[in-house]
């Protein structure tokens, strides 16, 4: 029977770890790291949810459809983006301006997870090669001449652990973890979406009556409205296991 303590080697976890992640970040830069920092630290925190949302929502909403976009005055629920994108409809008196904040908020989450999921990917493809360096250090550390002739436990020892540990970090470490940012951030664009699109159903009466008739083609002129570099709306497609479905060429993970 394996003893747990055999493979536990403070040296060999020293070379693939340390290496591991000062090669990702000479190889990713500091910004990219610091994203995938970020995007783990938000694994941690409370999902993002559409029904917490139009719940803080629905008090703001109430006012707009009582007393008109016009008189309304903008209200702070504590998130950025429905904060300027309500804002952004009271000051525009349009549903475009609605879209617009969406898609340029949309784009710098997208851009800040493509950054993340690049970086641990990375660390996952790096983990393997600095277990094969430290199995190389442990064999350039065998013992030489005829009085430590059989004595070659320790350095046999260490280039084990350090290949060991080179596909377990990577693989059941850093490549999970990559496919969890990934997931949880295409969930919270769902979310979102789902959002946005009660928050539109909800205040198109409160818009005055000038702006109403343009809502029959409202996903168009939204889409003109995005500034130069804004994402698109894209289709549906599945993840590579089959588990659940994302953004069509917005997420290239």
């Amino acid at each position: 029977m394996i003893d747990p303590q055999d493979l536990l080697d403070t040296t060999s976890a020293v070379i693939v770890v340390g290496g591991t992640v000062l090669a990702t970040v000479l190889r990713c830069g500091i910004a990219d790291s610091l994203a995938a920092c970020r995007a783990l630290r938000g694994l941690f925190r409370r999902r993002f949810s559409a029904a917490r949302a139009r719940t803080g929502l629905a008090v703001h909403i109430q006012e707009m459809q009582r007393d008109g976009v016009i008189r309304t005055e903008p209200y702070r629920t504590g998130d950025a983006e429905f904060d300027e994108a309500t804002s952004l409809l009271i000051g525009k008196r349009s549903i475009e301006a609605l879209h617009v904040a969406h898609a340029l908020h949309k784009q710098r989450r997208v851009e800040a997870t493509q950054r993340a999921v690049r970086s641990l990917n990375q660390a996952a493809d790096l983990s393997p090669v600095f277990g094969l360096a430290g199995t190389l250090v442990s064999l350039s550390q065998l013992p030489t001449g005829a009085a430590a002739e059989g004595d070659f436990t320790g350095a046999i020892s260490l280039a084990v652990l350090t290949t060991l540990y080179g596909l377990l970090l990577g693989n059941i470490v850093f490549a999970p973890l990559a496919r969890m940012v990934a997931r949880r951030a295409v969930e919270e664009e769902h979310e979102r979406q789902r959002v946005l699109d009660w928050l539109e159903a909800q205040v198109i009466d409160a818009l005055p009556s000038s702006a109403r008739p343009a809502r029959a083609s409202q996903g168009t002129a939204a889409m003109e409205a995005v500034p130069d570099g804004a994402p698109e709306p894209a289709a549906e497609v599945e993840l590579e296991d089959g588990e659940e479905s994302r953004p069509g060429g917005e997420w290239p993970w």
